[in-house]
């Protein structure tokens, strides 16, 4: 998915369907020249639905058609006949969409479940016909009501990313590099910061078949979590992954200090990440010789003594398929052998 096709904000105008009209039929028919009241009701109008759809990634439609309205209802009509309903509009998005009113900014519903359907706006009831309003001393009542008209509202759509894992780290730490190594993604790639403007998507094979989904971040800065840097917009698609992969640069003048300043932005914006599983890995290994890469590993022993972590290279590919096996196992960690493996890298630290 190229970055211009992905977009997480829109806003949209929906209107739901007016209710039909009531029926002032009275019943006439040969011999019968004062026949009781028998006008139908009117019909209800359409609503507006929300639905998950599990094969959209992006709110990219949007940005054609922005107003949706639901059909509205039929008159009522006689022998008590009920007119047909509105059309409902169903407005399918990807999972991870909160709906929010863009008059008031609160939130409405959100959307994480496929074939899940939530009524936005329920159309306008319909009249109730004259029938309804006959009585011993009002025997040909001749009104009815009218259907009541549709609501309408300007909303506000946005997509958290639901994906597996989610690269976290500073601009140029080498994350859409990453995430074109470990899976057929062709993100924009270039050295200088800021590159990623929007999440990227991409899904990675593994072994027998199986596959998981990575989400590439735009880089995080310090400050981040109070809007600096279009923080806002960046920080609410970790919300929703499954794991996060600390990115860090081998380069960096401060690894400890770097991985610091990305956790509590993280903290910042919203305290609940603090329960998400993640590991760390130390990106452009290739920049160092084999020796400094091993000082490089007893330095950051020191700082991450219960973390694991691993020294990798985009360019080399070096221990990159022990990375897929790190995101793997942590993502079902709570397999047995997953478990084994993960004990393993802890007490190894490598």
């Amino acid at each position: 998915m190229t970055e211009g096709n992905f977009v997480d904000y829109v806003k949209i105008y929906v209107c739901s369907g007016n209710g039909g009209k009531g029926s002032t039929y009275l019943h006439r028919e040969k011999y019968v020249s004062k026949g009781g009241p028998e006008g139908g009701d009117g019909g209800r109008g359409g609503h507006i639905i929300i639905k998950g759809n599990k094969n959209f990634w992006t709110l990219y439609t949007f940005k054609f058609q922005k107003h949706f309205s639901a059909g509205h209802a039929g008159d009522g009509s006689k022998n008590r006949r009920t007119g047909i309903n509105g059309t409902d509009k169903y407005i399918e998005v990807p999972l991870g969409t909160i709906i929010k009113d863009s008059d008031t900014n609160n939130l409405i519903t959100e959307i994480t479940k496929d074939n899940q359907e939530v009524i936005l706006i329920e159309g306008g009831l319909g009249g109730r016909g004259n029938w309804h309003f006959k009585s011993s001393t009002r025997q040909t009542p001749r009104y009815a009501q009218p259907g009541i008209e549709g609501k309408s509202k300007n909303l506000i759509l946005e997509l958290k990313v639901l994906a597996d894992v989610g690269f976290v780290g500073f601009p140029n730490a080498g994350k859409s590099t990453l995430l074109s190594v470990l899976t057929s993604a062709k993100p924009k790639i270039a050295d200088y910061e800021f590159t990623t403007l929007k999440p990227n998507l991409g899904i990675v094979n593994y072994r027998d078949y199986t596959s998981f989904v990575i989400a590439d971040i735009p880089g995080i800065i310090e400050g981040a979590s109070k809007g600096k840097g279009l923080g806002y917009y960046f920080l609410r698609h970790i919300e929703r992954n499954s794991i996060l992969l600390f990115l860090i640069s081998v380069d960096s003048v401060n690894v400890k200090k770097e991985f610091d300043v990305l956790r509590k932005e993280l903290l910042k914006y919203n305290p609940e990440l603090i329960d998400k599983k993640f590991l760390v890995a130390f990106s452009k290994c290739d920049l160092l010789d084999n020796e400094l890469i091993k000082e490089f590993q007893k330095e950051v022993k020191k700082f991450f003594p219960n973390i694991s972590f691993f020294i990798i290279s985009s360019l080399s590919k070096k221990n990159i398929s022990n990375l897929k096996d790190g995101l793997w196992n942590l993502l079902n960690e709570n397999d047995i052998i997953s478990k084994k493996w993960i004990s393993k890298k802890l007490s190894e630290n490598t």
